[in-house]
């Protein structure tokens, strides 16, 4: 299993880190070990001083798969969730500036949450609200209608590089809003009313 992340899919969020707007995808891999055992923790760790949350949707892959086209993409996954993809931000700057990649300041171990899936059938994949509360405000709203790559374009996309294989997750992007955590805070993701996913930092 591997998790497949999209940088930069919502023109917002690029505008707020003073990114350029991609004209293709910006993909980036995390391990599986990204995904913390005990669910629902995140322990910040040691090595930075600025961890920040980035609420995402998530497709789970259902089959294995190279070379998707896009209009066979939506047969690749069944639901959709949310997620979080933890990021060092001050390990990511450091790297940056030196023009270095950044993995170990998102592909660093637990730094990637998951939540509850929902069927595909219950939503309306070109219309969904999703959004983050941090201690029950929210930091986070976003809706699938503004991604810059959809669903099925990143499907295709990512199949052209790597075999797709079920059980493989798929981090599309993440709004504006992104924002430091301290030790204490509640994040809470959800998709319309419904809370998907719960995350204590520690």
């Amino acid at each position: 299993m591997k998790i497949i992340c999209i940088g930069r899919n919502y023109i917002d969020h690029a505008k707020e880190l003073s990114n350029p707007v991609p004209k293709e995808p910006l993909i980036f891999m995390k391990p599986k070990t990204a995904i913390p055992r005990n669910g629902n923790e995140f322990y910040i760790p040691e090595f930075s001083n600025d961890i920040h949350y980035e609420l995402e949707l998530v497709l789970k892959i259902v089959k294995n798969g190279k070379h998707v086209a896009e209009k066979f993409a939506s047969s690749y996954y069944e639901e959709i969730g949310l997620g979080i993809d933890f990021t060092a931000r001050d390990v990511q700057n450091r790297c940056k500036e030196k023009g270095h990649p950044w993995e170990i300041a998102k592909a660093f171990d637990n730094s990637a949450i998951v939540g509850e899936f929902i069927s595909k059938e219950d939503l309306d994949e070109r219309n969904i609200d999703f959004k983050l509360t941090k201690n029950e405000e929210a930091v986070q709203v976003g809706n699938s209608k503004d991604l810059i790559f959809s669903f099925d374009y990143l499907i295709s996309y990512v199949s052209r590089y790597f075999t797709l294989n079920k059980g493989d997750l798929l981090y599309t992007g993440t709004p504006a809003g992104v924002g430091p955590v301290t030790i204490g805070d509640k994040l809470e993701g959800f998709i319309g009313n419904r809370s998907l996913l719960t995350c204590y930092i520690k």
